[in-house]
């Protein structure tokens, strides 16, 4: 079922997500400075290229940087990210084959707000690579 709702999403917005967020990648990394927002911008569009069977959790060892590279994405890009996916999920949402790519795009809203400092992980792997659990309670 993941593999028919990936090829659907690869359709209808996957690409799209991910040819922007590659683009915007090679923007920021054009500086020395942006090369951690670009890094990011890479995980995520590949996230949004290829969102079902995969999640977003967050690194626990992630520092201050982590947290003050975020502040600064969610002023200067990760409003208008989320807006984007909003808009788009709601849209989707209006015929139930597009539901499920509609709940897609809010899953991808929390990582497109603050992308430093998190991981994506298949939703089959109980633990992520730094060894953090990957569901609360664990």
């Amino acid at each position: 079922m993941k593999t028919i709702l990936n090829v659907i999403w690869l359709v209808f917005s996957g690409f799209w997500l991910f040819l922007g967020y590659l683009l915007a990648g090679a923007l920021l990394c054009v500086t020395i400075i942006g090369i951690p927002f670009g890094i990011a911008a890479f995980r995520i569009g590949v996230y949004a290229l290829w969102p079902f069977g995969y999640t977003a959790v967050e690194r626990r060892d992630a520092g201050a940087p982590s947290c003050i590279g975020n502040v600064l994405w969610l002023v200067l890009a990760g409003w208008w990210l989320a807006l984007g996916h909003i808009v788009t999920g709601i849209a989707l949402c209006v015929t139930i084959i597009g539901i499920p790519l509609g709940l897609a795009n809010f899953k991808l809203i929390p990582v497109s707000l603050l992308p430093l400092g998190r991981e994506i992980v298949r939703t089959d792997q109980p633990f992520t690579a730094a060894g953090t659990a990957q569901r609360p309670g664990w």
